[in-house]
């Protein structure tokens, strides 16, 4: 069973929700793994204090041009939608922060002459909190895409019965990818203005994924009935409502 807890914004407590999930299954009996798929501020490791046993590289492919063979047609950067390979003046610029690791200007090139090389973005680190296993993955700085390290860490996950992910913060890829495939979402919100704007958003996401999805509220006793008159409207499933108490 995997469970991605997302919220539309940051600061809802959707890491702090996450581990406290993670504690209570551990604590139930089930064997549980932890995953901190927000690669670029990962902080669930604040909250379990993992003994980390193992890091290891994270590594994405990025295209290598042979310039002898190259032929300067052009295909690879027809092919590639994010512009991480150009054809300009009769050279091909290669681009790897822009690079999304699909393997398209390798396989299409009519010369051969592009092969993919291994290019470091981050660290993989594996390790245990009482029983909770637990992997993170820590991007780069001045890294711009995540999702290669987000599908590391989802890779690197021991067996378990239960695999609980605590998603970054949005709507963006990042957390696509990260909640992709997933068995269940927990959106995390907060009675605000804003944590209903980007619920709203966030609940256009996990459907457009054909996800299965319900709504926490947290610090529900601090603001205001838009978020519960929302779902209620949108018959959205409201799983549980946290006061603000530090209790």
């Amino acid at each position: 069973m995997r469970i991605a807890v997302a919220s539309g914004k940051g600061g809802t407590g959707k890491t702090t929700l996450a581990t406290n999930l993670a504690r209570i299954a551990c604590d139930s009996g089930l064997s549980v793994v932890c995953l901190d798929c927000d690669v670029e501020e990962p902080n669930a490791h604040i909250f379990l204090s993992p003994r980390i046993t193992d890091e290891r590289p994270i590594d994405k492919p990025v295209p290598q041009v042979d310039p002898d063979r190259c032929t300067a047609c052009g295909i690879c950067g027809e092919v590639c939608q994010f512009s991480a390979i150009v054809c300009v003046g009769g050279k091909v610029l290669v681009y790897p922060e822009l690079c999304h690791a699909c393997g398209g200007c390798s396989r299409f090139c009519p010369a051969g002459a592009i092969r993919e090389v291994p290019r470091t973005i981050g660290t993989l680190r594996i390790g245990d909190s009482r029983g909770i296993g637990f992997v993170e993955g820590r991007l780069n700085i001045g890294e711009a895409m995540s999702p290669p390290a987000i599908r590391a860490v989802r890779a690197a996950a021991p067996p378990a019965e239960l695999v609980i992910l605590d998603a970054p913060p949005g709507t963006s890829c990042p957390v696509v990818a990260s909640i992709r495939g997933c068995d269940f979402v927990v959106l995390v919100t907060e009675p605000t203005p804003f944590g209903l704007n980007d619920l709203v958003l966030a609940v256009a996401m996990v459907r457009e994924l054909t996800l299965p999805f319900g709504v926490v509220i947290n610090r529900a006793d601090s603001g205001d009935d838009r978020v519960r008159d929302y779902c209620c409207r949108e018959r959205i499933d409201l799983l549980a409502e946290i006061p603000d108490d530090r209790a």
